[in-house]
């Protein structure tokens, strides 16, 4: 039996974790059942991104007057830019029954959960992991080797993933990352699982 709402799973780690390739890859498998929720940012795309797929890049402006008008689920800063998932996005596919899918930054994370603990609709509907990679000189690597940020990004992102890595213990699920095989494994497990437990 179906449950009448979705669930709505979030994927959190550091930037160089893989996040958005294992976010791919589950969709792919669990089409339709399973859909991303397309988050918005102030930051350019990069390469071959495509608006409304990706992201909804949205100006600073816009972004502001969506986060005054109390139009965001969480929001957060990153790196400079903005982040934030709109409550509306969200609602409009748990609501039709459909699980979603949200690739977040551990801050947005932290603000989600304390947004879904204030919210009876969506209490029941959360299950968050988070991918850790325990070798620093793998997560340089990683992030050297995408080719989308200048070394002064890198060093940032490297600083940053520090605090991350010590926010693991928060989230319902831990991934050890491995290869990326094994880690969508990993995922696809606990998804399976938490789609199991709701039947």
């Amino acid at each position: 039996m179906t449950p009448s709402r979705g669930l709505l799973l979030v994927l959190s780690g550091p930037a160089g974790s893989g996040k958005t390739t294992l976010c791919d890859r589950l969709v792919a498998a669990h089409a339709p059942a399973l859909g991303r929720v397309v988050t918005c940012t102030t930051r350019t795309p990069r390469e071959g991104e495509v608006d409304g797929v990706d992201y909804h890049f949205l100006s600073p402006e816009t972004f502001e007057s969506t986060l005054a008008a109390g139009g965001f689920l969480e929001h957060a800063r990153v790196h400079t830019r903005l982040y934030g998932l709109r409550a509306a996005d969200v609602d409009r596919q748990l609501g039709a029954g459909r699980d979603a899918l949200v690739n977040i930054d551990v801050q947005g994370a932290a603000t989600l959960r304390a947004a879904v603990a204030a919210d009876p609709a969506l209490a029941g509907d959360l299950v968050t992991v988070f991918i850790r990679v325990g070798d620093p000189a793998e997560l340089r690597r990683r992030l050297s080797g995408r080719g989308t940020d200048p070394a002064d990004e890198v060093e940032r992102r490297l600083r940053v993933s520090a605090e991350e890595m010590a926010q693991a213990g928060k989230f319902d699920h831990v991934i050890e990352s491995g290869s990326r095989d094994a880690d969508f494994a990993a995922l696809d497990a606990i998804y399976r699982a938490a789609r199991a437990a709701r039947r």
